[in-house]
């Protein structure tokens, strides 16, 4: 795994294989169609050129939209974005994983995406394409106890063959779940899509894939005050949600490099080799994530001594 820059902002990091994913993405988890779309126009016009989308995440179609849109504007051209789109726990089947990833490709308009991830290690039962999260009647999760990582795997691998997508990897997998794959991989993963934060810094996790040539990207990077709203939460106790932001230990390094905190936490997170993909609909904060590359590569060490991490 490699770490280089091209430009003023492109930082990026490359894989084995030799493609190359842009260090800074978009994240669009929780965003609805028409932020999104609207995020995805001010993104490519800071200089964004990576997207993270999934099925699951419902709003591909409308990201498809937005991008012909800027295609046919000569805003930015297909060879030059870097789209990562992931198969949903509803289809985790060797018998689903090509549908799933064309269907994919019809809503988001495109050929091919530069990265499929498996979204969870944990299959669920498919009641219907459209029931994402299908839950018994008492509200239990319907599990799906016979989801089978090699044979997925080599589905994987043959829509790799079949140029539907230029590299594959994995989401939410841990050391001995990847290690299955790596075992019986004709195609290994390129890369492994992982919660990675300042309270969560996943570092034997991050060993392990630099050491298995896997690259690393972060999601909620800066943590995921949204995901309360997700999780339809309403009692404070059932979970954490102290804000990461606000944490007093940003505070100091705030005020030295003039930076903001999330500024701080991605470019932490940058400077150890790991890819970031935070999410935002506001125009300021866009262009704030982004230009993250142009700081200067301090040692913003805010890990286990400044920050509490959440383990």
């Amino acid at each position: 795994m490699s770490c280089k820059k091209e430009g003023s902002a492109n930082k990026y990091v490359q894989y084995f294989n030799g493609y190359k994913m842009p260090i800074v993405g978009l994240g669009t988890f929780l965003g609805t169609s028409e932020e999104m779309e609207k995020a995805i126009e001010v993104a490519i016009d800071v200089g964004y050129r990576h997207i993270d989308t999934a099925f699951a995440y419902r709003n591909e179609s409308a990201i498809g939209n937005v991008l012909q849109k800027l295609f046919k504007m000569n805003k930015v051209k297909r060879e030059e974005l870097f789209i990562v789109t992931k198969l949903p726990p509803i289809a985790l089947r060797a018998s689903d994983v090509n549908r799933f990833l064309r269907m994919s490709l019809e809503r988001l308009q495109l050929d091919y995406v530069d990265l499929y991830l498996v979204h969870t290690p944990c299959g669920l039962v498919n009641v219907n394409d459209n029931d994402l999260f299908p839950v018994d009647a008492n509200g239990c999760v319907l599990l799906d106890t016979t989801t089978d990582h090699v044979s997925i795997w080599k589905e994987m691998e043959k829509q790799v063959d079949l140029g539907l997508t230029r590299s594959i990897g994995l989401s939410n997998f841990n050391t001995k779940q990847i290690q299955r794959v790596l075992d019986i991989a004709r195609i290994r993963p390129v890369n492994l899509q992982i919660e990675c934060h300042a309270y969560f810094p996943q570092r034997e996790l991050f060993d392990y894939c630099k050491t298995n040539e896997i690259t690393v990207t972060a999601y909620a990077p800066i943590g995921s005050p949204g995901y309360l709203v997700f999780i339809g939460a309403t009692d404070a106790n059932k979970v954490d949600d102290s804000s990461l932001l606000d944490d007093p230990a940003l505070k100091p390094l705030v005020e030295k490099h003039k930076k903001t905190a999330s500024q701080i936490l991605l470019r932490w997170l940058i400077q150890r080799g790991i890819v970031v993909i935070p999410k935002s609909t506001n125009p300021g904060r866009i262009a704030e994530n982004f230009n993250v590359c142009l700081l200067a590569n301090n040692n913003w060490e805010i890990g286990r001594a400044s920050c509490r991490e959440r383990v």
